[in-house]
């Protein structure tokens, strides 16, 4: 049987035709697919170039963040006090990152970070393409983590802010947060001034987020601008030794010191204890951070008698050589007693300052005319601001005279029934020092001093230190102020605390206010020890010393004349 007869459709043969036709068929097809694929191409390269270039450098061009640099913050004389150095922060991308056990592990231990807290952190986070691991390392340590190859880690760069001076400065200057924006201090105060402005730039990332090409700046960052204060670095270590060391001695809950030019106002050192390492803040609690010089206010005691003295010269009511009969040592007024040490008999108004009469002192201030007596304290600058530019500032309490009492009145001339700051009593005495004209105290450099306001005539002030003089004299309660070669005037003072229901009997705040040299004032300073609770309590005792020890380091460092040498000295 032939195969035709078993396969009905069976075709023995084709013809040459047919092949030559299929053949057509096929080399058609496949030259449609390469002019097609031909076609694409010019498309995607040439019509289409632009937009699909454009759109996959949308995809990898990013803008980068080029840190501006902070200003900086240095003393009179040039020194930083707060300066930003570079660093480096550790970030990884968890989306292309390997995860690799043995890698993480030596990232974590060169980042002194548990790795097992990290590991669950980039686990949670698989999702993000940028984590911080590590912000503000030093550039060493930056390159060692770099180069142990983890796949997704990078770095980028930023600053750190650092304080020379450590906590020695650290209430005056304050500091910044990891962004380098202001939190305490003159940092906070001037931030607007110091913070620059941080620049961008667009650049190609891969996608592992690594920089690969720069397409050039959007915006150039514009740093920050410098400060340069009123303090000298020398005076403010030296008023920082002794404080610190008087607080621990006298085991005192705190302390403050101000110095200042007591013809500018310009604060040449503001310290306090206790103190904090601005560099290092790890369990810090927040009322270490405070400046207290400004912020604390205490009622001045016997240190406001000089004014009371000076108000009544000025009345006219008093000479220096007016006598006061302050016996039996103590003087009922308005239902109350005030006191003496002892019965000083007949006294005038030198020895009221030398022996630090109570009694003396009230007597003065009853006998004026309530308007008076307020119009000098507020003319000191007591009750306000005194607009230093430090953020946070008290302004004190100064009771308006409409509502004293015979006894506020009577107490208001020995300091108590109105409160004020470090800073502002040293405001007050330099009234004193600059022949009766208030400066208004500055933390920031005074190129071109302003003019003062008069408080008191010239006249006045020269009286007062006299008698000033005689508080530090071997009779006078500040004896232990006294500084060899110099003649100083200043008096001391010893507060008992206001407590729930009366005053305390046994908390007390130590004082010393004074300026030297007397012959021509160039420097006051106020110490304030709070709450000494060693042996001794009173100002004499507790804050002259170290009075006694600044002033005369700073009148040494400052190369200031001595005005009361002796043959032996010269000698």
């Amino acid at each position: 049987m032939s195969k035709q007869g078993i396969f009905p459709g069976w075709r023995s043969a084709r013809t040459p035709l047919e092949y030559a036709g299929r053949r057509r068929f096929v080399l058609l097809g496949l030259l449609s697919v390469v002019f097609a694929l031909s076609w694409r191409a010019v498309e995607l390269h040439v019509i289409d170039g632009e937009f699909y270039r454009s759109e996959g450098d949308a995809r990898q061009i990013r803008a980068l963040t080029i840190p501006s640099h902070r200003g900086v913050i240095s003393d009179r004389n040039g020194e930083p006090l707060a300066i930003s150095t570079p660093v480096k922060s550790v970030w990884i991308n968890p989306q292309v990152s390997g995860m690799d056990p043995v890698g993480l592990d030596q990232v974590a231990q060169l980042l002194d970070l548990r790795l097992e807290p990290l590991r669950s952190m980039l686990q949670k986070r698989a999702q993000k393409s940028f984590v911080y691991l590590k912000r503000q390392v030093s550039p060493e340590l930056a390159e060692q983590v770099a180069q142990i190859g983890v796949t997704g880690l990078g770095l980028s760069r930023e600053y750190r802010r650092f304080y020379p001076s450590g906590e020695v400065s650290a209430h005056l200057i304050g500091f910044t947060d990891i962004d380098h924006r202001g939190q305490e201090g003159l940092e906070r105060a001037y931030d607007h001034q110091l913070r620059g402005e941080d620049g961008s730039a667009r650049v190609v990332r891969d996608g592992a987020r690594r920089v690969i090409a720069h397409m050039g700046h959007d915006r150039a960052p514009r740093d920050g601008g410098n400060l340069t204060l009123s303090i000298d670095r020398r005076l403010q270590y030296l008023a920082y030794r002794e404080l610190k060391s008087a607080v621990i001695e006298h085991q005192a809950r705190s302390g403050s010191a101000v110095l200042m030019d007591a013809h500018t106002g310009e604060v040449l050192a503001m310290v306090n204890q206790p103190a904090y390492n601005p560099n290092s803040r790890k369990n810090l609690k927040g009322n270490r951070y405070r400046n207290r010089a400004v912020t604390d206010v205490f009622e001045p005691g016997s240190t406001v008698k000089p004014f009371v003295i000076a108000s009544g010269l000025e009345s006219g009511q008093y000479y220096p050589h007016s006598k006061i009969d302050t016996t039996p040592g103590q003087w009922q007024v308005g239902g109350g007693t005030i006191r003496d040490h002892r019965d000083y008999g007949v006294m005038d108004l030198g020895l009221i300052l030398s022996k630090s009469s109570n009694i003396g002192a009230a007597k003065i201030a009853s006998s004026m005319a309530p308007e008076t007596l307020w119009a000098a304290f507020a003319g000191l600058g007591f009750g306000v601001p005194t607009n230093s530019g430090y953020p946070g500032e008290s302004a004190g309490v100064l009771p308006d005279f409409s509502n004293w009492q015979p006894l506020d009145h009577a107490t208001l001339g020995f300091g108590y029934g109105l409160s004020t700051t470090a800073l502002q009593l040293a405001q007050a005495y330099s009234v004193l020092a600059a022949d009766g004209y208030r400066h208004l105290p500055s933390v920031v450099r005074v190129d071109q001093p302003v003019e003062g306001q008069q408080v008191f005539s010239a006249a006045t002030v020269l009286e007062v230190t006299t008698m000033l003089e005689g508080v530090v004299s071997e009779e006078g309660t500040g004896r232990l102020a006294q500084i060899p070669g110099y003649r100083v005037a200043g008096k001391t003072g010893t507060v008992r605390k206001a407590e729930l229901g009366g005053y305390s009997d046994d908390r007390y705040v130590a004082l010393f206010a004074g300026y030297a040299p007397a012959s021509a004032p160039r420097l006051v300073l106020v110490v304030v020890v709070d709450e000494p609770s060693a042996d001794v309590y009173y100002g004499g005792q507790v804050a002259a010393p170290v009075f006694a020890r600044i002033m005369g380091g700073a009148l040494r460092l400052l190369d200031i004349s001595p005005d009361a040498l002796s043959l032996r000295d010269i000698s």
